[in-house]
């Protein structure tokens, strides 16, 4: 049984890094005359001189939380689709509601992969419990199934019974959908007296906690995870090295600064922007809001793609202090001001009956001028004031947090 899904999973780096951006300026060039939200995107950057991450970073990146308002502005795609809506395969809703498209082609979300790396095959016959209403998962995960050749049962959500009768009868191998339902669906098997026809399973779209990893596993089934999105598809998963989730062909995926555009050093967590490579839903630098890390080095599976450490929080830190909204954004700015700083951080507290603002912020020494030009820039940002404390290098936690809010909750 072949260990890889083809030859572009071991490829050497540099060769998957040349080839990407080759495609990346190859897309752009065609793509932006006609996507109207990438060519304001593209303003001022030259898309020939996208030749690597380093240039990338000139490009503004669109969060998924501004989607709805752009959706509103734009509908229904908010004008970064390259074609027409009625020439999309399919048109989906997440809730919000986003608007998701679906274009044409195999594995259209890039679930194959994926699925392979979970050790499904062609025949193999998998049972798909994503919903399949209106939102993207039963679609994002059937068409991978269907690329590697393997026949699918669309169960979607509920009708738990129904189900059961499904798998007792028609015996799947696999089984897509969160981990939670897939306890639910082995106890309900077992309760039954029911043999369980289950050895493989993609899971995603829950936590997947070392407790219920060791449960499903004793119960006979090897179980992987995915990380996707619906704008996305698949954008990493695990493979039987059990070290990281490896990055997705065919996409650029980078670990920025919440609400900035600059990426952070390897190893530091940060947002996951991912330029995925679609010829007709051409998402450059789209930051999907969740907090993880790239993990250094290569998986003992072979592949060469990169490996993040898996979901580890969201981005948005927007807080309310004072009654004015706080955004990471705005430390971002400061921080850009100030490129001699290691990490930043605004601790909000309470203190009699006042909410309070601390910018902590890592420099070599103490600085009573460094602090006063931080408070001043501080006070800019946020049209409020509040204190700095210089912290030493490294001490601030590395988990992604821009803003901490440390309130008790009322």
């Amino acid at each position: 049984m072949p260990a890889h899904f083809d030859a572009e999973e071991i490829r050497a780096p540099e060769i998957r890094e040349k080839a990407l951006f080759e495609t990346l300026r190859a897309l752009l060039a065609g793509a932006a005359e006609t996507t109207p939200a990438l060519k304001r995107q593209l303003d001022g950057v030259s898309i020939d001189a996208l030749a690597d991450r380093a240039a990338l970073q000139q490009v503004p990146v669109i969060r998924k939380g501004d989607l709805v308002a752009l959706q509103a502005k734009a509908p229904p795609f908010a004008g970064l689709t390259s074609v027409a809506a009625g020439k999309m395969k399919r048109l989906l809703v997440s809730p919000g509601p986003i608007f998701d498209p679906e274009g044409h082609g195999k594995d259209w979300w890039g679930s194959a992969r994926a699925l392979f790396a979970a050790g499904m095959r062609e025949h193999d016959i998998v049972h798909n419990a994503f919903s399949y209403h209106l939102t993207p998962g039963g679609y994002i995960m059937e068409s991978g199934a269907h690329a590697l050749g393997c026949a699918v049962i669309p169960a979607g959500v509920g009708n738990t019974e129904q189900q059961i009768e499904a798998i007792a009868a028609l015996r799947p191998s696999g089984y897509l959908g969160t981990p939670d339902f897939l306890k639910i669906l082995l106890d309900r098997l077992s309760g039954a007296g029911i043999d369980n026809p289950i050895k493989r399973a993609l899971v995603s779209g829950a936590a997947f906690p070392p407790s219920l990893q060791q449960e499903v596993a004793a119960r006979g089934v090897d179980a992987y995870q995915a990380y996707a999105s619906a704008e996305l598809g698949v954008i990493a998963f695990e493979t039987p090295a059990r070290s990281g989730l490896v990055v997705n062909e065919g996409l650029i995926v980078e670990i920025v600064r919440p609400g900035a555009d600059q990426a952070v050093p390897e190893g530091e967590v940060g947002e996951v922007v991912v330029t995925r490579l679609s010829a007709e839903y051409p998402l450059l630098r789209f930051g999907t809001g969740d907090l993880s890390r790239i993990v250094a080095g290569r998986s003992p599976c072979g592949r060469t793609n990169q490996r993040l450490a898996g979901w580890m929080g969201r981005a948005d830190q927007r807080t309310k202090v004072k009654g004015m909204f706080v955004d990471p954004a705005q430390i971002a700015a400061i921080a850009k001001k100030f490129p001699e700083l290691g990490r930043l951080r605004l601790v909000v507290t309470r203190a009699g009956e006042q909410d309070q603002m601390v910018l902590k912020a890592e420099a070599v020494s103490p600085d009573s001028d460094l602090s006063g030009a931080l408070e001043q820039a501080l006070q800019a940002s946020t049209k409020m004031k509040g204190r700095v404390e210089i912290v030493s290098p490294h001490s601030l936690p590395n988990d992604g947090k821009v803003i901490a809010d440390e309130r008790p909750a009322s």
